[in-house]
């Protein structure tokens, strides 16, 4: 049997000691937050938070899209379902309106959601209690509308078509105020829907047009390939899609880069509330020097950015 070595305490007396005014910091006393005085300004609570680097990236970021804006470079906001159902679309209209977001791309799920507000004033059901009877995305208005849309779609793209149908109907569409592909539609911003196939619950209906749901979305690719093209100094900000914008991205930008267009200077940011695969690498890593992860619920990350870039206007 092999015997074990026998340790000693080690003598610590000869470690070499340097003062603390020598040493490099990396937290010093004016990165602390301060309190906002009273009756605070949305910038003087902006300028109150702690000096760190999430919060120097938020402002790096609102930076970039204001110089974006400036330069009139697209600033994409791709936006997963999420963004709809926790109650953004009033801030995300509001960009759109003042110019500052001049492009929208959303999965199908986030324009099924944006429809049904439209609609309905509701989404978002209650997906075990469907399971268990079979319910679940079995409503008749939503996919005959998704339907209609697909239809009109395969020549103007299923973004725009529809924003188109909510705008056109007010009766059927009487919360058409609370829509962003209506928005986008009225204020003639690009708007697209990346629809994968077999994932929203429209796909369920037995009259869904499945050609005329590719020509449209793959339309819409096409468009995402011209807006990125465009980006030489652009924002694209993915927010609350872990998986199809993040691709939906990556392979615009090789298109565009392909086709000989510069995308040297574009600026990414994800925001989630985790960092996901493909997010960090096809977002913010492989195609971008500048990209910002910036982790948090988007109910409180997009409002905060949103008034730290009007504040800057």
């Amino acid at each position: 049997m092999k015997n074990h070595k026998d340790y000693e305490p080690l003598d610590l007396s000869g470690l070499k000691m340097i003062g603390i005014a020598d040493r490099k910091h990396l937290v010093t006393l004016d990165s602390f937050g301060r309190v906002p005085p009273q009756g605070a300004t949305v910038s003087d609570f902006v300028a109150s938070l702690p000096r760190t680097p999430v919060t120097r990236a938020m402002n790096e970021l609102a930076d970039a899209i204001v110089a974006a804006h400036e330069a009139d470079c697209p600033v994409v906001m791709a936006m997963g379902a999420h963004v709809i159902k926790v109650g953004l679309a009033p801030l995300v209209i509001d960009l759109i309106d003042r110019g500052i977001v001049t492009a929208v791309a959303l999965n199908g799920a986030g324009a099924i959601h944006d429809l049904e507000i439209a609609m309905h004033g509701e989404t978002s059901e209650d997906v075990k209690a469907g399971l268990t009877d079979g319910s679940f995305g079995m409503v008749e208005e939503t996919p005959a509308h998704m339907n209609d849309a697909a239809m009109l779609g395969r020549h103007r793209g299923l973004g725009r078509a529809v924003g188109d149908l909510i705008n056109e109907d007010e009766d059927e569409f009487p919360n058409a105020a609370a829509s962003v592909l209506a928005a986008a539609s009225r204020l003639d911003a690009v708007a697209t829907v990346h629809v994968a196939v077999g994932t929203d619950t429209v796909h369920m209906h037995p009259d869904a047009p499945g050609g005329a749901i590719g020509a449209a979305s793959l339309l819409d690719f096409r468009k995402v390939c011209a807006v990125v093209s465009d980006m030489t100094r652009g924002v694209w900000l993915n927010v609350g899609s872990a998986v199809v914008l993040p691709e939906v991205f990556l392979k615009a930008y090789t298109v565009a880069v392909n086709l000989g267009h510069d995308l040297s200077e574009i600026v990414t940011a994800n925001f989630d509330q985790i960092l996901h695969y493909r997010p960090r690498v096809n977002v913010l890593e492989r195609p971008s020097r500048r990209g910002y992860a910036l982790t948090g619920h988007h109910e409180i990350m997009v409002p905060l950015l949103h008034q730290m870039i009007v504040s800057r206007l």
